[in-house]
C-alpha cells in the first residue's frame, strides 16, 4: 500500500486530547515512518463555555463540530476524538474510520480525603458533568450531593484541590493516560457506575468521501472494541442518546459473544431502568438495538420524554 505523504490530524487542544492526538500520530508514523504527520490543535465550543452543563448549551457535538469543519475544508485529513464524546448520529459527509483498542472503559473516584464512594459521608459534595453519573449516583448515595463540575482534567483536579468538592467523578482512562493514576482513589465498578457508550475507546473521524484513507487507517481498527463501541453506540442512537440523558451502554467482548448492558434513569435517581442482551460479534448493531427495545419495553422512552421536558422547562 502507498502511504500517503503527508497527514494532518485535527485535535482539540487540552492536554488529554492532544495526548490521544499524539498517540495516534505516534500509531501512524511507526506504520508510515516516510509520511509528515502534523497536529492541527483547535480550541472547540464545548471547550469555551465552562459556566453551563454540556445538557445546556448544546450537547457533546460542540466538542467536534469545529474539527469536522477542518475535515470538511481540507485543512486536516482526520480527526481524534474520545468516542464518549462523539454523537450518536454524525453529520451527512463524516465516518468513524477506526476504533482503536480500548483502555479503561470505567469511571474512578478521586478525592483527597476518602478512599471510596462507600467512605463519603452524608453531605459530601461530590462533582460530575455527567447525568449519567448523576442518576447512578443518586440513587446509590441518595445522601451525597451531587454539584456540576465542568471544564478539563486539570481544572476539574484544581476544584477539587481547591476544596469545592469532597470527590470528582472522572474517567479512568483519561487521568490514566495523562500519567495520573495516581490521583485515582476507586475504579468504579459497572454496578456502582454503568460506563458511557464509547468510554475509553479513541474514535478516528475523516470526511466520507476519502475512502483512500480507509486502508491507510485499518491497522489502527481493533475489532473487538469496534464491536463493543458498535453495539454501545447502536443502543444510545435507537434511544436517541445524547448528554441531555442519563444513558449508560456497556459491552464486553469474550470468544465472539458480546454481553450489552444498558441503563436509563432520572437525574434525580429515582428511576433507573437496566436490560442486557448476548449476540455473536457480527451482529453488534443488532444487539444494541435489542437492548434498546428491552429497555423501551420498561417504559424507558417515557422516562427519556418526560426528562427532556424537564431538562427544556430548566433553560426557559
Amino acid at each position: 500500500m502507498n502511504a500517503p505523504a503527508k497527514l494532518v490530524i485535527a485535535s482539540r487542544e487540552s492536554a488529554l486530547a492532544m495526548w490521544q492526538a499524539e498517540h495516534i500520530k505516534g500509531r501512524l508514523k511507526a506504520l508510515y515512518p516516510a509520511c509528515d504527520i502534523t497536529i492541527l490543535g483547535m480550541t472547540t465550543r464545548g471547550d469555551q463555555i465552562l459556566d453551563r452543563t454540556l445538557s445546556k448549551v448544546g450537547g457533546k457535538g460542540l466538542f467536534v463540530k469545529e474539527l469536522e469543519q477542518a475535515l470538511a475544508d481540507g485543512r486536516a485529513d482526520l480527526a481524534v476524538h474520545s468516542v464518549k464524546d462523539v454523537p450518536m448520529d454524525l453529520p451527512d459527509g463524516f465516518a468513524l474510520a477506526a476504533i482503536g483498542e480500548r483502555a479503561s472503559p470505567f469511571d474512578a473516584l478521586v478525592s483527597n480525603r476518602y478512599d471510596s464512594l462507600a467512605e463519603l459521608p452524608a453531605g459530601a459534595v461530590v462533582g460530575t458533568s455527567s447525568l449519567r453519573r448523576e442518576a447512578q449516583l443518586r440513587a446509590k448515595y441518595p445522601k451525597l450531593r451531587i454539584k456540576p463540575l465542568r471544564g478539563n482534567v486539570q481544572t476539574r483536579l484544581a476544584k477539587l484541590d481547591n476544596g469545592d468538592y469532597d470527590a470528582i467523578i472522572l474517567a479512568a482512562a483519561g487521568l490514566q493516560r495523562l500519567g495520573l493514576d495516581g490521583r485515582i482513589r476507586e475504579i468504579l465498578s459497572p454496578a456502582d457506575s454503568l460506563p458511557a457508550a464509547g468510554q475509553g475507546a479513541l474514535g478516528i473521524e475523516t470526511a466520507a468521501h476519502r475512502t483512500d484513507l480507509l486502508s491507510v487507517l485499518a491497522p489502527l481498527n481493533h475489532p473487538a472494541t469496534a464491536a463493543c463501541v458498535t453495539a454501545e453506540r447502536a443502543l444510545a442512537r435507537a434511544l436517541g442518546g445524547s448528554c441531555q440523558i442519563p444513558l449508560a451502554a456497556y459491552c464486553t467482548e469474550e470468544d465472539g459473544t458480546l454481553t450489552l448492558r444498558g441503563l436509563v434513569g432520572h437525574p434525580d435517581g429515582s428511576v433507573i431502568i437496566q436490560a442486557a442482551a448476548q449476540a455473536p460479534a457480527d451482529y453488534a448493531d443488532a444487539l444494541g438495538r435489542a437492548v434498546a427495545k428491552r429497555l423501551a419495553e420498561q417504559d424507558a422512552e417515557a422516562l427519556i420524554d418526560a426528562v427532556l421536558a424537564e431538562q427544556a422547562q430548566k433553560q426557559d
